[in-house]
C-alpha cells in the first residue's frame, strides 16, 4: 500500500527520500497510541542521528517539555513532505493543516539528506515488521 495508513503502529522503519536517493534514518518507531503521541521525545536527553519518531495522525507539533531540538517533517498520507522545520527548538509550536503525520528526526538530518518540501519519502520495515511502504 502507498499511504500512511499502511504503516503498522509497531516495529522499526528505515526512512528514505526517494527523490534525493538519501536515507534520513534507520531506526524510526511509530507513535500510534494517544499516550505515545503525547509523550513523544520528551524524555530523551539526545536523539541519535539515525533514529526518529513518526507520529500519526498529526497536524501540529509543540516542543514544550522537550530537552532537545529536532528536525520536524510534516507529511501527507502519501509520505510527501509538506513542511519542514529544521533545528526546531524547545518551547515552540508548528502547524501544517495539509499534514497527516509528522516525522521527528535529529537536528540537521533534513539538510544532510537534502530533503525538501515536495519530496517523496518511503518507510521500509526492518525484520520486526515485513512490509515496505512508499
Amino acid at each position: 500500500m502507498s499511504t500512511a495508513d499502511s504503516v503498522q503502529k509497531q516495529g522499526v522503519y528505515t526512512v528514505r527520500n526517494r527523490d534525493r536517493r538519501s536515507t534520513l534514518a534507520t531506526q524510526v518507531t511509530i507513535a500510534g497510541t494517544s499516550q505515545e503521541r503525547r509523550s513523544g521525545l520528551k524524555n530523551l536527553p539526545a536523539l541519535p542521528s539515525d533514529a526518529g519518531l513518526g507520529i500519526a495522525p498529526c497536524e501540529a507539533l509543540h516542543t514544550f517539555g522537550m530537552r532537545i531540538a529536532i528536525d520536524a517533517l510534516f507529511l501527507d498520507k502519501d509520505f510527501r513532505v509538506r513542511k519542514i522545520r529544521s533545528g526546531f527548538a524547545r518551547r515552540k509550536l508548528a502547524v501544517c493543516m495539509r499534514a497527516y503525520s509528522l516525522l521527528e528526526l535529529a537536528p540537521g538530518v533534513a539538510a544532510d539528506s537534502s530533503t525538501r518540501v515536495g519530496d517523496q519519502l518511503e518507510f521500509t520495515a526492518t525484520s520486526e515488521t515485513s512490509q515496505e511502504v512508499r
